[in-house]
């Protein structure tokens, strides 16, 4: 029995690069898998970039699917990663890879092919590799109901620029190391006390420094690069995170030691997946003080959802049907107010989420209840 691969969610140009490097790799590979319908192939490529690619892999996965992400991100959550760029050679390494997954079929699979002097280092590097685990189950209400249509464009589009919170004061951690980000003439501090997430904002910190709060484990943050070293789980920086945070927690550090000491915590990671754990943490249920409880709020585009919160996914799939309140949201997600509280301030923090402001009625017409369940009133 023949190892199948199918493609969903992404646009026609995507999809005719990823079919032509498939043909090459395959014939590579003694020709070992046969290109299907997305509905007949036991593999399926799902652009994971795209807005609604998060939405097909629940639905695939929930069939019974083995998932695998086409991403520009350094992970995803799932089953395999195919790294974009793609090229012949990382989509053969990743055929050979799932291949050789226990229960992909048993077909054997030719050993690799010498590489062609065209190969690219940067692909191979980001050839496609196990997420580490298989997604837990996924309960049938997790699927979004619909799927709105969208342009190539639209799916495509990057994700919004980061939302502060609040303005934060802009200097230096060490006059030798740290140079100050630029800021306005007029900067103001938030009425709060300050947490990580703040800190972590861009233009913020500057150079490499070790986040060591209280004696806890350390956290490596290179914030020219965007990039931290620390545990690839997030729920045990928890204690690390929150809580306030000054200048005096966070310490240069110099090559030598970022080189010893990055290289024991494991590869780098996006800075602004631990800016969104922070944001997560800050407010211990509530929004934060920066924010309108009464307002309404949307997703712009879904975010990268972490394994550890199953029930963010509801949360995200209720927000990207349209502005609603946060009582709203806890509703049509089942989820508890304060879990939406905390959703709401990680994904305003990092950008991915906005406060939609009610447009003003004209005066003589009937006022509309916003939100997501909004109905006239006075019928």
């Amino acid at each position: 029995m023949a190892l199948t691969l199918g493609f969903t969610g992404m646009d026609s140009a995507t999809e005719a690069a990823l079919t032509a490097a498939f043909q090459q790799a395959n014939a590579t590979l003694g020709n070992a898998w046969q290109l299907r319908p997305e509905s007949d192939a036991d593999h399926v490529v799902v652009d994971m970039d795209s807005m609604y690619g998060p939405m097909s892999w629940l639905r695939l996965h929930a069939a019974g699917k083995r998932v695998i992400g086409l991403t520009s991100a350094p992970r995803t959550q799932t089953d395999f990663r195919l790294g974009r760029p793609f090229d012949p050679d990382s989509v053969a390494t990743l055929l050979r890879t799932v291949a050789d997954q226990p229960g992909a079929d048993g077909h054997a699979v030719p050993p690799p092919a010498a590489p062609t002097p065209a190969a690219s280092p940067a692909a191979a590097a980001s050839a496609a590799v196990p997420s580490g685990m298989s997604p837990s189950p996924v309960p049938q209400d997790l699927l979004p109901e619909e799927h709105p249509q969208v342009s190539d464009e639209e799916a495509e589009a990057p994700a919004p620029a980061p939302r502060l919170p609040a303005s934060v004061e802009a200097g230096t951690l060490a006059p030798t190391t740290i140079q100050p980000a630029a800021a306005p003439a007029s900067v103001a501090v938030p009425a709060r006390e300050r947490t990580l997430a703040d800190w972590l904002a861009p233009g913020v910190l500057a150079g490499r420094l070790r986040f060591r709060p209280s004696g806890g484990q350390p956290v490596l943050i290179d914030a020219d690069a965007r990039q931290y070293h620390a545990s690839t789980s997030l729920k045990p920086l928890a204690a690390v995170v929150e809580g306030t945070v000054t200048r005096d927690d966070f310490q240069p550090v110099d090559d030598a030691s970022w080189a010893r000491e990055s290289a024991a915590l494991g590869p780098a990671q996006p800075l602004n997946r631990l800016q969104w754990f922070a944001g997560l943490q800050a407010g211990k249920g509530a929004l934060l003080s920066d924010y309108d409880a009464a307002g309404r709020y949307r997703l712009g585009k879904w975010p990268q959802t972490e394994r550890e919160f199953p029930k963010h996914f509801r949360i995200a799939t209720a927000m990207m049907k349209g502005p609603a309140t946060l009582d709203e949201i806890a509703a049509a997600s089942g989820v508890s107010l304060p879990d939406v509280n905390d959703f709401v301030n990680a994904n305003l923090i990092t950008g991915y989420a906005e406060s939609v402001q009610e447009p003003a009625a004209d005066a003589g017409e009937p006022q509309k209840s916003g939100g997501l369940f909004g109905r006239r009133r006075g019928k």
